[in-house]
């Protein structure tokens, strides 16, 4: 009885060591997945964090997503310089991973023609551009930085517009320092797509006369390389 006692036993001792593998198992699987929910927590959220609209309300953090890459901490920031023809406004996104998204929108009396040859053609004579009621968008081919360029006339509140040599606009422009998430015309996309609504909440600071309609988005680049 002692023998076939012992034999039940022996044969026991498997089914035990897999139910300890199985929850062992498992265990480790709820402290790995915990230790990287952590990690992601707190090592790569740290644009999520942001307010929903950055720098004064300026920009959808959504864009910013799109433009920068993961880090553990990310700060923003705006400033407004001067008024009217002398306006000026700018924002910033640095992060800890040493990326930086920045761009500056301001009052200029330029021709869409002045701003062409000065926006229009990169270091290598080569650029992207689309256009949509009156507002004038323009991005570097062949630059890892992504930067852009947008110009909407606009004649600012209390200005006379016949006392300029040139049209008012606003014009703006903006650009990646280090590594974007993504690059190529993914990366110009996303740097116009900020470079506009920098534009537009300057534009509505500016309280432009004979205002337009802007456009939610400007037409993409997909038809471009």
């Amino acid at each position: 009885m002692a023998r076939v006692s012992g034999t039940k036993e022996w044969f026991a001792a498997p089914e035990y060591t897999v139910k300890g593998f199985i929850i062992s198992l498992t265990v480790l699987c709820l402290v790995g997945a915990a230790a990287w929910f952590g990690y992601v927590q707190i090592f790569t959220k740290g644009l999520e964090r942001l307010p929903p609209k950055v720098c004064d309300g300026a920009v959808e953090r959504q864009v910013v997503l799109r433009t920068l890459p993961r880090t553990r901490t990310a700060e923003e920031g705006a400033s407004q310089r001067h008024e009217r023809e002398d306006l000026m406004f700018s924002c910033h996104i640095h992060t800890s991973a040493g990326s930086i998204l920045s761009g500056m929108a301001r009052v200029e009396d330029a021709s869409v023609q002045q701003w062409l040859n000065h926006y229009g053609t990169s270091t290598d004579g080569d650029a992207v551009r689309v256009s949509v009621g009156g507002v004038e968008a323009s991005a570097e081919l062949d630059s890892s930085s992504g930067s852009s360029s947008i110009y909407i006339p606009c004649v600012p509140r209390g200005v006379r517009a016949e006392d300029a040599n040139e049209p008012y606009a606003i014009i703006a422009e903006a650009g990646v320092i280090g590594n974007g998430r993504v690059s190529g015309a993914a990366l110009r996309q996303a740097v116009t797509d900020f470079t506009y609504q920098l534009t537009k909440h300057t534009y509505e600071l500016a309280e432009c006369r004979n205002p337009r309609t802007l456009p939610e988005e400007l037409p993409r680049y997909k038809d471009h390389t």
